[in-house]
């Protein structure tokens, strides 16, 4: 019996561009917070970066929720309290964790549910943060969300310790911002 002509290895390999490697930081990011979306819910995804005194919004989803370079002051915002333990990483009910209450003003009035958790550099110092907005709040259930936001925050660190970094981005300050989740106009 006559062995099979090798076939071309174009046809051996499978369609893997599905899960091919991200071509950088901020593609991952965004990936990964359209993931979120997808798979938790929520009504805004975003990564942040603390830069001094504000944290800065590099990638949201849905994108056109919140623009890049959206700059809030770091003593005022969720992820401020849940970084220093103020407030735990899930809130299902703003209101009703008073951390988190304190601060729904401004851009994050209307703000009924939160989940965040804090991106590190190598150095383990907080780079950032992977946050979850909702603006109803939240079934209690939710709490069990939280293994896979970590997971995916850890997944971005790892990245960033790894020499991989975002896109820079045009901090917005002093523009008029509307509400996360409204437009500006």
């Amino acid at each position: 019996m006559a062995r099979p002509e090798p076939r071309n290895m174009d046809d051996m390999v499978p369609e893997t561009s599905d899960v091919a490697p991200w071509r950088d930081w901020s593609e991952a990011a965004c990936t990964l917070l359209q993931y979120l979306y997808e798979t938790i819910g929520w009504d805004l995804w975003a990564v942040t970066r603390v830069e001094g005194d504000h944290q800065v919004v590099l990638h949201a989803h849905p994108t056109e929720a919140v623009r890049p370079g959206l700059s809030l002051p770091w003593e005022e915002s969720f992820c401020r309290a849940m970084v220093t333990g103020e407030a735990p990483r899930v809130a299902t009910v703003t209101a009703a964790v008073p951390a988190y209450s304190s601060r729904t003003m401004g851009p994050l009035a209307g703000v009924a549910a939160y989940i965040g958790v804090p991106l590190v550099a190598q150095d383990l110092q907080v780079w950032g943060t992977l946050c979850g907005l909702a603006f109803r709040a939240q079934p209690r259930s939710a709490t069990r969300d939280l293994p896979r936001v970590e997971m995916v925050a850890r997944t971005l660190s790892t990245l960033l310790a790894a020499g991989m970094t975002p896109r820079p981005v045009e901090v917005i300050n002093g523009e008029r911002v509307g509400h996360l989740g409204t437009s500006a106009d």
